[in-house]
């Protein structure tokens, strides 16, 4: 792969190819931090949040579209119930392999903080020092998923197919990829939480408060459950997309907390 904000050609990973964006220090020179974008989302709808992040933690940033959005290869359709489960567990090692990760912050948003968050609570991967956890779902809620039932209208009824299709490759199966397993029968039962159970690793968890997607419901189960480092940023005036609707003070948290891995990470023990 090419370390580059540009690169000439698609990442491939396990025959699928993947559109991807590299930022700062390459993995041999500093931490990586790993940014998975949401539901609806890719590499272009970070627009320059990974640049500001690279340029203010001193580290590196990797982002990418996953298989089915951005420029990236079409996926196969339906995606069943466990999907991100599949994304954490089967698809995003390899991709941490071939990017040749050594150490770092998987940093996700919405449906891409909770692969993130299965990631860390199910794969023994030593190079994952930290979790940055942004609005993100451990099971469903009903306000959430009528949000989800509110974007299908939009979807077919006003011109977000339009919008979507500046940034997807085809925005039709983007959509109805991400929409119509949430709102499948069989979701309605779907909970993660026990992964937060075996984290071991510093965690960061941002909300807005005014969430479409999520409560605070999501962020109290980590506290409830959670045995590791955790550090909370409730956002007012946010809803689902803090690093747009509260851009200081989303990037002054990720920034603290990556400063603040960084001295834990520097720290020698000297044996008695």
């Amino acid at each position: 792969m090419q370390w580059a904000a540009q690169p000439d050609a698609p990442l491939t990973v396990d025959g699928v190819d993947l559109e991807y964006a590299c930022y700062g220090p390459a993995p041999d020179k500093a931490p990586t931090i790993i940014m998975l974008h949401e539901g609806l989302g890719c590499l272009a709808l970070w627009r320059d949040f990974p640049q500001q992040v690279a340029e203010q933690t001193g580290m590196g940033v990797f982002v990418w579209s996953r298989q089915g959005y951005g420029q990236s290869a079409p996926a196969d359709l339906p995606r069943p119930v466990d999907f991100m489960t599949h994304e954490a567990v089967d698809v995003l090692p390899k991709l941490l392999d071939h990017i040749g990760l050594r150490r770092g912050i998987l940093f996700g948003h919405s449906d891409g903080a909770t692969i993130a968050a299965i990631h860390a609570g199910s794969v023994a991967d030593m190079r994952v020092r930290g979790l940055i956890l942004m609005a993100p779902h451990f099971f469903t809620e009903p306000g959430g998923l009528a949000a989800i039932k509110s974007a299908r209208d939009s979807f077919d009824t006003g011109d977000m197919q339009v919008r979507m299709g500046k940034y997807h490759r085809d925005p039709v199966a983007t959509f109805h990829g991400w929409n119509d397993v949430w709102l499948s029968p069989g979701f309605r039962d779907w909970n993660v939480s026990d992964v937060i159970d075996y984290w071991r690793v510093p965690v960061l968890a941002i909300q807005g408060r005014e969430d479409q997607y999520g409560t605070l419901a999501q962020i109290e189960e980590i506290e409830a459950r959670i045995t590791a480092p955790l550090d909370v940023e409730v956002l007012d005036n946010c809803r689902h997309a803090p690093h747009f609707e509260q851009p200081d003070r989303t990037l002054k948290a990720v920034v603290e907390f990556a400063a603040r891995l960084e001295r834990i990470e520097s720290q020698v023990v000297v044996p008695c």
